[in-house]
């Protein structure tokens, strides 16, 4: 039963899962694990959307995403380190297993 609550955040009982220890590009199917913080880079797709995500699952998402880059406010050795990665995999890589 999920109840709200007036108590402050801080107050509330932690109730955090798996998934909400994952950054915001992870896809939910994607296995892997974060590498870097949350909000290492943004993605930014041909329609304007962003979404913040660890180093690897930008790299991960970024081939799924057509006329997606990194934000250009990214720090150039993370954006490159994410086109990188991002060259050498498939779009959706987690669903043929990689």
């Amino acid at each position: 039963m999920h109840q709200s609550t007036s108590a402050p955040p801080a107050a509330r009982p932690a109730t955090r899962t798996a998934a909400h220890d994952r950054c915001p590009a992870a896809a939910a199917a994607d296995p892997t694990p974060c590498d870097g913080p949350p909000d290492a880079a943004t993605l930014v797709d041909r329609e304007g959307r962003e979404v913040a995500g660890c180093i690897q699952h930008c790299a991960r998402l970024l081939p799924g995403l057509d006329g997606a880059r990194v934000h250009p406010f990214a720090p150039t050795a993370r954006a490159l380190d994410i086109y990188f990665r991002a060259s050498e995999l498939p779009p959706f890589a987690w669903e043929i297993g990689r």
